[in-house]
């Protein structure tokens, strides 16, 4: 009886190590199925550098994340892009802080005119900017990138050689770059990159302040007819790859560690697609016949200086708000130096 009591036991834990092995399989399998909404359309270099980096993440976790991809604003438009991360409507989303103009106010500082010279070391800038300042207004989330295009140009229906012919002009503007509108004497209009084509073609604006990437990428470069360069819009806009904060930290340690990395990676990778868009969009122009300039010497020296008060204007607005609008402005010129 010793013996078969014994017996029963050595069954019945072999029974029960065997439900456990078994269930072993069922937990490895079981997949993270995420959201990604990025407003850029599906052919544009950011687009596809998103859908790289879904590959990137689900090739690190041996398939145990799973990311759903929907840009061109598919499943958030770009202007609710951010609160759609926060609320869980995306688990993931790409768009500009300056969409929701206030909402960053820390963040904007990246856009003033610092003379960027590239996407590169706008994006390098931006990224570190965020790091150093860790702003409170980016708490609600998980920070994965940041990144920020090449120097702004003026893309219009009519040449532009001088501040008398832009004075008066419509110019479709995003955030700051108002601002710039404004100190140029031009009427800024607010409008995201996907309405600045037909508002473009309709003549709702007679020009727009943007990269030259945006003339290939949204194929603006097909409703304008001139490009003027000059270093008094070596503006950039900063951009967000962010997740949402309670699904990121629900993961288990060895997926956040692949999120850490792929997306510290891919602030370089959104940074070069930058400068390769911003060659590819003037070529886009050249090969449609449409007029390239800078600005004359005399000429780039009063647009420069008509556009220097915003920089003193926007710390001002910040200190008074007790936000370290002198020490982001600092923390900028400190890592453009740095990086140029």
């Amino acid at each position: 009886m010793k013996k078969k009591g014994l017996l029963t036991l050595f069954f019945a834990f072999c029974f029960v190590i065997s439900l456990t092995i078994a269930s072993v399989p069922s937990i490895k399998a079981e997949t993270i199925n995420l959201t990604y909404s990025n407003f850029f359309p599906p052919t544009h270099g950011h687009a596809i550098a998103g859908a790289n980096m879904i590959k990137e993440i689900e090739k690190r976790t041996n398939g145990r994340v799973k990311i759903s991809y929907f840009p061109a604003g598919t499943l958030t438009k770009a202007r609710v892009c951010y609160d759609g991360v926060v609320k869980g409507i995306s688990d993931i989303g790409q768009s500009c802080f300056a969409y929701t103009r206030g909402r960053f106010p820390l963040m904007e500082a990246i856009d003033l005119p610092f003379g960027y010279p590239n996407g590169r070391v706008a994006t390098r800038v931006a990224y570190e900017f965020y790091k150093k300042m860790n702003p409170k207004e980016l708490q609600d989330v998980k920070v994965l990138v940041i990144h920020a295009h090449g120097p702004g140009i003026l893309a219009a229906k009519k040449d532009v050689n001088s501040l008398e012919d832009i004075k008066g002009m419509k110019i479709r503007c995003t955030g700051l770059s108002s601002k710039l509108a404004k100190y140029l004497g031009a009427a800024a209009v607010a409008m995201p990159q996907g309405a600045a084509y037909e508002a473009l073609q309709k003549g709702v604006v007679e020009g727009t302040f943007c990269p030259i990437e945006v003339l290939k990428g949204w194929k603006q470069g097909e409703v304008i007819d001139y490009v003027i360069q000059t270093k008094a819009l070596g503006y950039t806009t900063a951009m967000f790859v962010v997740m949402n904060k309670k699904k990121y930290e629900s993961l288990p340690p060895d997926i956040k560690k692949v999120f850490d990395e792929v997306g510290e990676e891919w602030v370089d990778v959104h940074g070069r697609v930058w400068d390769y868009a911003d060659l590819e969009g003037l070529k886009f122009v050249i090969d449609l016949g449409k007029k390239v300039h800078r600005l004359s010497p005399t000429e780039e020296q009063k647009w420069i200086q008509s556009v220097s008060p915003i920089i003193i204007e926007y710390q001002t607005k910040m200190e008074e708000k007790g936000l370290p609008g002198k020490k982001a402005v600092n923390v900028l010129k400190e890592l453009v130096a740095k990086y140029r």
